[in-house]
């Protein structure tokens, strides 16, 4: 058995290297040390343990093992998730802020409603796409901005749905990087933050009233009862007091933000659909288990979550090798989603592969493995499948010219998406089955 991971002398720090190679950099580590299922290294100046295989995705998700308070830097809890959000906490407080997000994001009444408020949502959007060229990735963040914002109880008119999309999209596309695109995610934040901290004073001051009528901030309408905006307004948490307006409002917006971020999946949806097109008749013509299996597929294919972080709880053995309590553990997800061990031909997109099956529950993780209702699995998982599971064919049959563009996906840049967004031209809705679509310019 190797000496405890923690305790060691220098290891060389992958902080830099993590920034110049992006979801290759952990595949990169494991090969340099044999594909070995742990790796030490260090990033940021913290020891670190980087995770591979079924058995450190169990590994990770034993709270017993891991733990999340403290683990996120401030840059990412300033940018990505807020101050004070359930993805920081542990043990009780964990489980109560979880319930609150489990009854809220994964009843199928909840899902299927949010489900048809984004099908009406694309209709509308694609009639306005009709005889001009748009950008897919920010048409389908907005629609679904403007799609999540009124099934909070939060309904927005289409511009300040836009600008809801841009702050959530940055805080998404800033999180992992120094610079101006983390500036830019930082300032987003604070802005949605302090609107949506309004709307939950309002909410508790004035009867359930909320923001309205042109962004957060406004007060102009009730929130319906039961809606996530009523619910997060009024949670208590295990010592009976109410969250405090911002942290309230940082909730909110890990509701509202993955929402957005789904237009990743989609983007790359429509991505596989032009590299790939005969998956378009299977998806128009194979209903919703062709469809589902695709979706996976999106989710496991495409780089989004390069790796998960937690801390060594305390002192710990994985893969013979000692951890010390306090260790930064990192679960490889882009590299478990591409491993031959795991995966037969994992870099070539094949929907058959979750066509008669359902994936197992710590088979495909890139939002998290474990239980969502108990663990620190992401309970707006089977909302993304929905969606996608939704998009996907509506996709598939949009009748549009793709110009030429940049269509490279760079796995150095973390989120990455196609270069271009995915530009399309003069689109509209097929309503027939044999319809030409995604017709390449020449």
């Amino acid at each position: 058995m190797s000496g405890p991971l923690g305790s060691l002398g220098p290891l060389t720090d992958s902080t830099l290297s993590l920034l110049a190679h992006g979801y290759a950099w952990a595949p990169d580590l494991r090969r340099a040390h044999d594909g070995a299922p742990l790796v030490r290294t260090r990033l940021m100046g913290r020891p670190a343990a980087l995770l591979h295989g079924p058995e450190a995705v169990a590994f990770f998700y034993d709270e017993e093992h891991a733990q999340r308070h403290g683990a996120l830097p401030a840059s990412v809890l300033d940018t990505l998730f807020g101050r004070g959000a359930v993805h920081t906490l542990d043990g009780t407080a964990h489980r109560v802020r979880k319930q609150m997000f489990t009854s809220l994001l994964m009843s199928p009444q909840r899902v299927a409603d949010l489900t048809a408020r984004v099908e009406s949502a694309w209709r509308d959007a694609v009639t306005g796409w009709e005889g001009r060229s748009v950008v897919l990735f920010d048409e389908v963040a907005t629609l679904l901005a403007r799609a999540v914002c009124d099934w909070s109880g939060l309904p927005v008119p289409e511009e300040a749905a836009r600008e809801i999309a841009e702050d959530c999209v940055a805080m998404v596309d800033g999180f992992a990087t120094p610079g101006p695109r983390h500036i830019k995610a930082r300032r987003a934040r604070r802005r949605q933050e302090q609107g949506l901290a309004r709307v939950v004073t309002d909410v508790r001051a004035l009867g359930s009233h909320a923001a309205g009528g042109g962004g957060f901030g406004r007060s102009g309408h009730s929130a319906p009862a039961g809606s996530p905006l009523e619910v997060v307004a009024l949670h208590r948490e295990p010592d009976g007091t109410l969250l405090d307006p911002h942290t309230a409002a940082v909730e909110l917006l890990n509701i509202i933000r993955p929402t957005v971020a789904i237009a990743w999946f989609a983007v790359f949806a429509a991505h596989a659909l032009h590299r790939h097109p005969g998956h378009r008749e299977q998806l128009v013509e194979g209903g919703p288990a062709q469809a589902r299996a695709f979706a996976h597929e999106v989710r496991r294919f495409y780089p989004f979550v390069p790796f998960l972080g937690a801390l060594a709880a305390r002192d710990l053995t994985f893969a013979d090798t000692e951890i010390a309590a306090g260790t930064l553990l990192l679960l490889d997800v882009y590299g478990h989603h591409h491993d031959p061990e795991l995966w037969e031909r994992p870099y070539h997109f094949d929907p058959r592969r979750f066509l008669d099956r359902e994936p197992g529950r710590d088979e495909l993780i890139p939002q998290g493995a474990g239980d969502a209702h108990t663990g620190h699995r992401c309970p707006g998982e089977d909302i993304t499948v929905s969606l996608l599971t939704t998009l996907a064919p509506a996709l598939a049959a949009l009748e549009a010219d793709v110009p030429q563009q940049d269509l490279s996906i760079p796995l150095s840049r973390i989120p990455t998406r196609p270069h271009s967004g995915f530009v399309i031209d003069c689109a509209h809705q097929s309503r027939s089955r044999s319809a030409t679509r995604f017709q390449p310019q020449a």
